[in-house]
C-alpha cells in the first residue's frame, strides 16, 4: 500500500496493481541485508573491531593465541562483564549506577568477613543480601528523593567505599585461598570453561532472556524510551527502578565475591576501583543509548570482549598501564559521539 502512495510513477501508470505486486519480490532485502538485520549493525562493527585488533596484536606477538591467554582474557573480563550486563539494564530504563565498583569492593570484604565467622554458604548469602539492600538505597534515594541517578549513585558510590573502608580499617579481609568452593570460583573448570566465565555467560543469558523475551523486558524499554507514555500505559516506573536497582546490586555483589575468590581475601577497593567506568563504557559501546530505550545484552558483551582484548593485548606488548585508561576514556567519547551523530541531534553546542 505504500508503495502506490510513495511512488507517483506507479501512480502515473496503469499498471500500478501490477507493480505493487512485483514490486516486494523485486525489492526483497538481500542476504548480507537479512544477516546484518538479524546481527545488528553495532555488533557486526564490534565483531569487526575484534578481529581488527586481534589480528594487530597476533602479528606483533603470536603468543596471543595462546590457549593459556585466551583463558586470561576470558577470566579478566569475567568481572567487569558482570558489572557491564546490568549497567546496560540500567541504561536502557533511563538511568545510570556510578556505585557498582563500591558496591562489589563492600560485598567483597563483607563476603571474606561472613566466611571467616560462619562459612562459604552464609559468607555468599550475606553478600548478596548486602549487594540487594545496596541496590535498594539507592533506587529509594531516586525515587523517593527525586534524585538525578547519576547524582545519587556517584554520591553512593562515595558512601558504599566509605562503609567498606570502616569495616575492614582500609586492609584485605579474611583468607579463602584455601577453601574448595571459592577455589572452585576462581580456578576452577566445567568442560574446560572457567567458571568465572560460566558465570558471566549465565547472567548474560538470563538478562538476555528477560530483555528480549518477558513483558518485564519490554516494560524496560518502554520506561527508557518514554516514561511519561509508560507511566499513562499502567506500567509503575517507581517499582521498575527500584526493582532494577536491586538485581544491579545483587549482580554487583557476585562480581565481589568473585573478586574475593580471585585474590584470596576481602577487597574493599583493590580489584573493584574504576570497575563502574569499565561498565559504563562496555556498555555504551555495544550500543546501550544513554538516554534510554536501546541497548542489547549481546551487543554489551561483544564490547566488554574488545575492551579486554584490547587491554591484555596492551600489556603484552608492554605499552603502559596508564595508556590503558587513555583508551577506555577515548572509547567511552567515540561512543557517546557515535550515538548523538546518529540520533539525528544538532551537532552544535550543548547537549539540550
Amino acid at each position: 500500500m505504500s508503495d502506490k502512495v510513495d511512488n507517483p510513477e506507479v501512480m502515473k501508470t496503469g499498471a500500478a496493481a501490477t507493480d505493487t505486486v512485483e514490486r516486494p519480490a523485486a525489492e526483497r532485502p538481500s542476504l548480507l541485508r537479512r544477516i546484518l538485520g538479524g546481527v545488528g549493525v553495532q555488533n557486526v562493527s564490534l565483531i569487526l573491531a575484534i578481529v581488527l585488533v586481534v589480528a594487530v596484536i597476533g602479528l606483533q606477538n603470536p603468543l596471543f593465541f595462546s590457549v593459556a591467554n585466551l583463558k586470561v582474557i576470558g577470566t579478566a573480563i569475567a568481572i567487569m562483564g558482570l558489572l557491564a550486563v546490568v549497567q546496560t539494564i540500567v541504561i536502557i530504563l533511563g538511568a545510570l549506577d556510578i556505585s557498582v565498583g563500591s558496591i562489589a569492593g563492600l560485598t567483597s570484604v563483607t563476603s571474606a568477613m561472613i566466611f571467616t565467622a560462619a562459612g562459604p554458604v552464609l559468607g555468599v548469602a550475606g553478600a548478596i543480601g548486602i549487594g540487594v539492600l545496596c541496590g535498594l538505597v539507592n533506587g529509594c534515594i531516586i525515587v523517593f528523593g527525586r534524585v538525578n541517578p547519576v547524582i545519587a549513585t556517584l554520591a553512593t558510590l562515595a558512601a558504599f567505599k566509605g562503609i567498606a573502608q570502616l569495616i575492614s580499617d582500609g586492609r584485605a579481609q579474611g583468607y579463602t585461598g584455601a577453601d574448595p568452593f571459592f577455589v572452585f570460583l576462581a580456578r576452577g573448570a566445567i568442560g574446560g570453561i572457567p567458571t568465572l566465565i560460566l558465570v558471566l555467560l549465565l547472567v548474560a543469558l538470563l538478562a538476555h532472556i528477560v530483555l528480549r523475551y518477558t513483558s518485564v523486558g519490554r516494560n524496560i524499554y518502554a520506561v527508557g524510551g518514554n516514561n511519561i507514555a509508560s507511566r499513562l500505559a499502567g506500567i509503575d516506573i517507581n517499582r521498575y527502578i527500584i526493582g532494577v536497582y536491586m538485581v544491579t546490586g545483587a549482580v554487583a555483589a557476585i562480581a565481589g565475591i568473585l573478586i574475593t575468590a580471585r585474590t584470596g581475601s576481602g577487597q574493599p577497593i583493590s580489584g573493584s576501583e574504576g570497575l563502574e567506568l569499565q561498565a559504563i563504557t562496555a556498555a555504551a559501546l555495544g550500543g546501550a543509548a544513554l538516554k534510554g530505550g536501546k541497548g542489547t545484552i549481546s551487543g554489551t558483551i561483544l564490547a566488554v570482549i574488545l575492551l579486554g582484548v584490547l587491554t591484555n593485548g596492551m600489556t603484552i606488548l608492554g605499552v603502559n598501564s596508564f595508556w590503558q585508561n587513555v583508551a577506555q576514556g577515548a572509547l567511552l567519547v567515540i561512543a557517546v559521539v557515535i550515538q548523538q551523530l546518529r540520533s539525528g541531534e544538532r551537532r552544535i553546542g550543548i547537549p539540550g
